[in-house]
């Protein structure tokens, strides 16, 4: 079929600028909305897309929004990916090598986790057939200085793939809490290897993949977030050693600097680390940017979910 003609798609896309009033409104969504507008359009002529595929979006969107798997979207298509490859290259530009990799947050976080000094048990539940982990590190500056007082926030899934707050057979804060740095920058927590997860079925995340001829699953993983005064919030995650998805994630997550080794310490071998059980050892450092001005901010102010207990 012959492309609609450009005259009469700009027509259309001034018709509704014309309908802006000077000085009123946001001007900055003004130019994002119309960029999008003309870029859109512009795929609708170039791709026939049909009025029956738009209103098919349309009730997309719709379902996407109520079931709340917008944050799920954003990271299957790679949008929160590329977000983190942009803010690479800004940091690049203005200079900053930054030792420890950013990767996505995704949708699951939870504000508000106990905190503790220096060490912290994750499990407020036991879970029974978990492979014991024992992680730990140090948050450093540029440097490779300690940095003291440091929040290293962790969070990861069940052995069914859930998380809880989003989970509602798990108590609250079950595999969430937050670790204050001592003087020597330590961390330390207790838990078990996670398994990965899968999108809810037949949910819209999954269905989008499906018709991308994608899965929509993740590797085993632990999410991060590292804060300290003076210092840009790091986010970032480590993948587990060797689950066959590591770099086959739907999320894109995936560095290479964010898979550590996976050491494994018999029983009779535990107590020379001070632990009186066989356990899967993880040594990670966080090292995190000095803030300053003219640098991609560490923190994006999206919305999370959070508890008043």
């Amino acid at each position: 079929m012959k492309r609609m003609d450009q005259a009469r798609i700009d027509a259309v896309l001034d018709y509704i600028k014309s309908k802006e009033k000077p000085g009123e409104g946001n001007e900055r969504v003004k130019e994002i909305v119309n960029r999008l507008l003309k870029d859109l359009f512009n795929a609708m002529a170039d791709l026939d897309i049909t009025s029956e595929e738009m209103w098919r979006a349309c009730d997309y969107l719709g379902e996407a929004g109520r079931k709340g798997e917008w944050g799920l979207i954003f990271a299957g298509l790679g949008i929160e990916h590329f977000i983190d490859v942009k803010m690479d290259w800004e940091d690049e530009v203005a200079g900053i090598e930054a030792k420890t990799p950013r990767t996505i947050e995704g949708p699951l976080y939870v504000a508000g986790s106990p905190e503790s000094k220096s060490y912290a048990e994750l499990e407020t539940v036991p879970e029974p057939d978990g492979e014991r982990l024992y992680m730990s590190g140090y948050v450093l500056d540029e440097k490779g200085n300690p940095i003291e007082g440091a929040k290293v926030e962790v969070w990861h899934c069940n052995l069914k793939g859930l998380y809880s707050h989003f989970d509602s057979t798990q108590p609250e804060f079950n595999l969430r809490r937050a670790i204050i740095t001592d003087k020597d920058g330590k961390y330390e927590f207790k838990s078990f290897l996670p398994v990965g997860y899968s999108c809810p079925p037949d949910g819209p995340t999954d269905k989008l993949m499906t018709m991308l001829g994608r899965h929509g699953s993740r590797p085993a993983h632990i999410h991060f977030f590292a804060t300290a005064p003076g210092f840009r919030k790091l986010t970032t995650q480590i993948n587990i050693e060797g689950d066959p998805l590591t770099f086959d994630d739907f999320a894109f997550a995936t560095r290479e600097d964010l898979v550590p080794h996976v050491e494994r310490i018999p029983a009779d071998k535990a107590a020379e680390y001070g632990k009186n059980e066989a356990f899967a050892k993880i040594e990670f450092n966080f090292n995190m940017v000095t803030d300053r001005t003219n640098i991609p901010a560490g923190e994006n102010h999206r919305t999370r979910a959070s508890v008043t207990l």
